[in-house]
């Protein structure tokens, strides 16, 4: 018997793949929702890239509704996502477009996936990220979508969001990760500085236990330095 069922939206990105490989050696059912299928979860659902916002809502509904027979998930963890710079010069729009579809629509659908599935007292985690929380010139598309990330976060953990009793609902802000494509755009940058994957699928566990909760609703940055990462709750 699984220990618990998980989804993870983003389940083939790097975060998502940790996510996916950590609730996996923990015994858990995991579900991946992605554009592409991620081989050691239990069940792929993939997105049709060209798909409207409201036909991906309806393609992931539709496939975990099949899957889960009545059953309802531990967690709905959104981890996808993706990240262009650009100010108001060039392409504002496009890129705006981009990293609407990439960090708000996967976000939104995720959202609708608890209020139907998750179980009461369940984690919904979202990912947002530090510096959208004050002006971001250099890359302001990321900035706009990962600040409505924030807004809906807050949004859900308030009362009559619509997610069951005594969820959490969170989002992460994390300031860099340590991923394998950060280090090889980055190679000179202080690695200790940077948040490990690990610690991101750790944090989500001790959630889902009921361990050191913050209250639903917050906006949670992760801040590495010298390789020791510290929560920073707003």
């Amino acid at each position: 018997m699984a220990t618990a069922r998980i989804v993870v939206y983003g389940g083939r990105g790097a975060l998502g793949a940790a996510c996916v490989n950590h609730f996996k050696k923990a015994n858990c059912w995991v579900a991946s929702i992605d554009l592409n299928p991620n081989e050691s979860a239990d069940l792929n659902i993939t997105v049709p890239k060209d798909a409207s916002w409201l036909q991906q809502e309806e393609h992931v509904v539709k496939e975990l509704d099949t899957a889960l027979q009545g059953q309802k998930v531990n967690a709905v963890i959104c981890v996808a996502g993706g990240w262009a710079g650009g100010n108001a010069v060039k392409d504002l729009s496009k890129q705006a477009d981009l990293m609407w579809r990439q960090s708000v629509w996967s976000s939104t659908i995720a959202a609708t996936v608890a209020a139907k599935y998750l179980a009461p007292g369940g984690l919904l985690a979202l990912t947002g990220a530090k510096a959208a929380l004050e002006g971001t010139p250099g890359m302001i598309g990321y900035g706009m979508a990962k600040a409505a990330v924030h807004q809906l976060t807050k949004s859900l953990g308030s009362k009559d969001s619509g997610l069951p009793e005594n969820s959490l609902a969170v989002a992460i802000m994390p300031v860099t990760l340590d991923t394998e494509m950060n280090r090889k755009w980055m190679p000179k940058a202080d690695f200790s500085s940077w948040t490990p994957l690990s610690f991101v699928a750790q944090l989500f566990d001790k959630w889902i236990k009921g361990e050191e909760r913050p209250a639903s609703g917050s906006l949670v940055a992760l801040v590495t330095k010298d390789n020791i990462t510290e929560l920073i709750v707003q």
